[in-house]
């Protein structure tokens, strides 16, 4: 994507289910979870940035011994740091001990990150600062395993308020106000709710205080407490946790938004964002790696068992994010590299009547880096249709043809090249706006030599257009610079027209090209009634009950075509700079769900959310447009 968006984060759970020894004896390696984990987090590298975290847990250690350990990062490459900080520590502790490496029993108890239980997250920090108090997981520390708790997720809730003031309404005083810190303290105050029940019913038998902490963890149901607050949530989650004492959980929301895959043998149980890294790690095929269905839980007991089944209470329609598809996931996994291919594919026919069929003067590139699939899709299907048109032109000769003119038809080739060329981060010093407008053109380079002055449309294609900023300054520039005689402009996405509260850092409506688009249009053609009647409409919205709201912002768009839409796109890209035509042209909703059958969560290109919240997001985010609110709206 030539502007990249900030967006869903990553979690990583590990469960070893054999006896550590097993481990060293079959991979000769002692620390045989923790190497699993840093190749989990890093081949998730894609999934945050912002921030990592690991936890740990020991089983079976003795009172007055640590069993947690825990590591976080915010630095500029955090992954490499937390791996880097565990194993420098492991080596100063090993140091003069490195004939004990074989004993697993010193291993467990002198070397951290050495247990049997692993939660690890990457962050992308859609909501607050980049601090290292909100990176994952997040810990509820106690005395008592079975109220010690520890979660990371991958997120986000439109409700995340109603959910604060519960707590204050049951008397707590939290001292933050973050998303995640919230879901901590709801989920531990039904936790301790459990224990203190569990506790006064195994009191009243008799039983001693010691005899209960032993009790207590088969006594617990954990899928019973999670269900309990999980119903309450309103939005796009995957929720990894763990108890002190071993047990450990994954939920997923009911609607599928966010992707959760799992893979489990005798060996393992590994939980991951992303299917192709579980295969990757641990060398399993894809049919051997599971979805996650939605609103189920994996419950991973300490004693090895472990249960995958239905917790939340199903949906009509599941609606898993389509963008994770486009753009988010990484393109090695079978089903998504195929998908990306077909987006592209189905691009062809709208390019082709772009550039009048005219294959002969066109030249056909990517804008770096992650449309490259969907440019291989169109390629491949340029390809194909320039074979059907060859055997056309010989099938239609009305003589027998000399070895000179079947060589000329077949020897046509559309031209693919690489254009666009990305260079090293820019950083402008120049704080006047034209000279830094300048030094940002040059964030892309161009291969000269290529495309034939005031003869050749040139057609990029891109994975998605949201704000137009970086076509605007940069790519159109300087791919103007080559004197094209038009510039098509492709995305492999639909128009991005709605806020995502479930996933993408994209809250403001005022930040979508294609929002400014249809505003403009209203306002060229007398419409202004549409927009102050949307406003009062949104405006009522926010003081009905969230499970009444409508998305009204719908209506800034209903008189328009998508094809208006993007004329009008190309006509504000299309700067006093630019001399060649533009024209811009975007996946339909139609062809995207034909590429994507299973993901389809479309709520940013159509405004159909899957959850009352959405509504109650775009609504917000219309009124603070119009008031000249730069802020979030959830």
């Amino acid at each position: 994507m030539s502007e990249p968006i900030k967006h869903e984060c990553g979690i990583a759970l590990l469960r070893l289910r054999k006896p550590l020894d097993y481990y060293r004896e079959k991979y000769g390696d002692s620390l045989y979870g923790l190497g699993r984990m840093y190749l989990l987090m890093e081949k998730q590298h894609n999934r945050g940035q912002d921030g990592a975290g690991m936890v740990n847990i020991k089983f079976g250690m003795p009172p007055g011994t640590t069993y947690t350990d825990v590591v976080k990062s915010n630095t500029a490459t955090p992954i490499k740091d937390i791996f880097q900080r565990t194993y420098a520590d492991i080596e100063n502790r090993v140091k003069g001990h490195e004939d004990r490496l074989s004993d697993m029993a010193w291993v467990k108890d002198n070397l951290p990150f050495s247990g049997e239980l692993f939660l690890g997250h990457l962050r992308y920090g859609t909501f607050g600062k980049n601090d290292i108090r909100n990176i994952h997981p997040f810990i509820r520390e106690s005395n008592w395993k079975t109220r010690n708790l520890i979660i990371a997720g991958n997120f986000n809730l439109t409700n995340i308020n109603e959910l604060f003031d519960h707590l204050v309404e049951c008397g707590q005083h939290p001292v933050q106000m973050g998303d995640t810190i919230t879901v901590l303290e709801k989920l531990a105050k039904f936790l301790d709710h459990e224990n203190q029940r569990l506790y006064d019913e195994y009191k009243a038998k008799g039983l001693s205080k010691i005899e209960i902490s032993a009790i207590m963890p088969k006594a617990l149901d954990l899928k019973a407490i999670v269900k309990k607050i999980a119903e309450d949530w309103d939005g796009g989650f995957v929720f990894g946790g763990m108890v002190g004492y071993g047990d450990a959980f994954v939920i997923r929301d009911r609607h599928g938004i966010r992707p959760a895959y799992y893979y489990c043998d005798d060996e393992v149980l590994v939980v991951a964002s992303e299917r192709p890294v579980i295969q990757t790690v641990f060398n399993v095929p894809f049919e051997k790696v599971t979805e996650l269905p939605a609103g189920h839980i994996i419950l991973s007991r300490y004693s090895g068992e472990v249960e995958i089944s239905p917790c939340l209470e199903p949906v009509e329609k599941q609606t898993p994010c389509s963008f994770e598809h486009i753009y988010f996931s990484r393109g090695t996994d079978a089903q998504i590299y195929e998908e990306r291919k077909k987006l592209g594919a189905l691009l062809v026919p709208a390019v082709l009547e772009a550039i009048d069929y005219d294959l002969e003067n066109c030249v056909f590139t990517s804008i770096p880096n992650t449309a490259q699939v969907a440019y291989t899709g169109m390629r491949d299907a340029v390809y194909a249709y320039t074979e059907e048109q060859k055997a056309k032109k010989i099938a239609a000769l009305d003589h027998k043809p000399d070895w000179e003119e079947l060589r000329k038809i077949l020897s046509f080739r559309p031209r693919m090249e690489q254009i666009v060329v990305k260079d090293a981060k820019m950083r402008t010093f120049i704080t006047g706006d034209d000279q830094r407008n300048d030094l940002v053109s040059h964030v892309y380079d161009v291969t000269y030599g290529q495309v034939r002055t005031n003869t050749d449309s040139l057609v990029a294609i891109d994975d998605s257009i949201v704000r137009g900023t970086t076509l605007r300054q940069s790519i159109l520039r300087i791919l103007d610079r080559l004197a094209p005689k038009k510039i098509v402009i492709v995305s492999s996405a639909p128009q991005i027209r709605y806020p995502d509260c479930y996933g993408i850092d994209m809250a403001k409506l005022s930040d979508f090209i294609a929002f400014q688009a249809a505003i403009a249009l209203l306002k060229e053609r007398g419409m202004d009634n549409v927009i102050q009647e949307t406003y009062q409409l949104c405006k009522a919205q926010l003081d009905l009950p969230r499970q009444e709201a409508v998305n009204h912002v719908k209506a800034i768009y209903a008189p328009f075509t998508d094809e208006e839409i993007s004329a009008q796109i190309a006509r504000m890209l299309k700067t006093k700079h630019i001399r060649a035509e533009v024209q811009v042209i975007y996946q339909t909703v139609e062809n995207l769900h034909k590429a994507c059958p299973q993901n389809t969560g479309d709520w940013y290109f159509t405004g159909n959310y899957p959850t009352p919240g959405g509504n109650l997001v775009v609504c917000r985010s219309f009124v603070n447009y119009m008031e000249n609110r730069n802020a979030r709206a959830y």
